[in-house]
């Protein structure tokens, strides 16, 4: 009996060098790729620590990444030269496998394999515009990051190239859903993302194609979507976070950047998949209560008063006494002094919290004698 093996898991697997050869029987590869591949890892490191150069350890990952390379291109050429298998009969004469089974794992190796690059995948399908669109939005949006960063000399443009992994992740879940709908007798349609996104807003309905692509950028996906608060919320406080990091030298808690952003990421993602099944709710991550506009308050009304003393006053000081450099004293320590007072001020605040009292329910008042029980009682 013949087990019937994916070339799609298989190169999968080959990810970890030699491990994809061994799922697809080649055990001589197996052993010999992983040994290449992690010995010149080891070798690379243990003769850059010895000799104190990193040139050896950049020649050891460099010699890795070939094998790694080696590896793929030998399972990727073993895949392709593999026959086409008859029909397969397990010990009861039932066929397991048929050619048309063969046929539709085999389409869906190339197409998924060809998806590597954004919109090939699409062109083996026979959706020319859809494929387009792809491939000019990933190559068009990462060439033209480059250029204006070249260009304007500011490589803060480039954080947006973020984009382009999405695009990608996007381009692959979409063509595995294709193929899966191909081989299910659905027809397909060659509509480019626009068409897409055009025929949504003419039927009332938003893309959640495009608000998955939005939610890359934290907020954006919420408020196209219809969740201004939660989207305008989340923006703020990625935006003010950089800003006041930034502004204040706080590097200790650079770690909240990728964690605000990585929530508002997967919220997006969410709220996008739950459009359509579900009404979605605009619930903000802070209630407007009474108690958070103050603390808002107190928190705009500091960061106004360090503006005008340190755009204002410390200038003006630092002209009419130019020998105390009270300048960049006074804009260390007040730094320092606004960060530690918020941290203790928030700490206190978690400490002595306000917590709501359990009053004791009140007890019920005796009912008035009726007229009957009185009558009764007279009886």
């Amino acid at each position: 009996m013949t087990t019937p093996r994916s070339k799609m898991v298989a190169l999968v697997l080959n990810m970890l060098p030699g491990l994809g050869h061994y799922y697809w029987g080649r055990r001589v590869r197996s052993l010999l790729y992983p040994l290449l591949f992690f010995g010149s890892l080891c070798g690379g490191f243990v003769l850059g620590v010895m000799t104190a150069s990193e040139g050896l350890f950049v020649l050891g990952v460099l010699a890795a990444v070939f094998f790694w390379g080696i590896s793929m291109l030998d399972l990727f050429i073993a895949l392709l030269r593999e026959p086409r298998m008859a029909t397969v009969y397990d010990e009861y004469g039932r066929p397991m496998q048929t050619r048309g089974d063969v046929r539709e794992e085999t389409e869906r190796f190339y197409t998924i394999l060809l998806s590597f690059i954004p919109g090939l995948g699409h062109f083996q399908l026979g959706l020319m515009q859809r494929g387009l669109s792809f491939l000019i939005a990933f190559f068009g949006l990462g060439t033209f990051l480059v250029f204006i960063s070249v260009f304007t000399n500011e490589s803060a443009f480039l954080i947006f190239l973020g984009v382009l992994p999405i695009i990608w992740l996007y381009c692959m879940f979409d063509v595995v859903k294709l193929v899966n709908r191909k081989h299910e007798g659905e027809l397909l349609f060659d509509r480019s993302l626009f068409e897409e996104l055009e025929i949504g807003r003419e039927h009332g309905r938003r893309s959640k194609m495009f608000a998955t692509l939005l939610s890359v950028f934290p907020g954006a996906g919420q408020m196209y979507l219809g969740l201004q608060q939660r989207g305008m919320q989340l923006m703020i406080l990625f935006l003010g976070s950089i800003y006041i990091l930034d502004e204040f030298r706080l590097s200790l808690f650079l770690f909240l950047i990728p964690l605000i952003w990585c929530y508002a990421l997967f919220d997006g993602l969410q709220q996008a998949s739950r459009y359509g099944r579900e009404p979605l709710e605009d619930r903000p991550l802070i209630k407007g209560g009474e108690a958070q506009r103050r603390w808002l308050g107190i928190g705009l009304i500091t960061l106004g008063i360090y503006f005008v003393f340190s755009t204002m006053v410390l200038p003006l000081i630092h002209t009419l006494l130019p020998d105390w450099h009270l300048d960049y004293q006074a804009r260390t320590y007040l730094k320092t002094g606004i960060v530690a007072a918020i941290l203790i001020g928030g700490g206190i605040k978690l400490m002595t919290g306000s917590r709501q009292k359990v009053m004791p329910p009140e007890p019920l008042a005796p009912e008035p004698p009726s007229f009957e029980s009185g009558r009764e009682l007279g009886e």
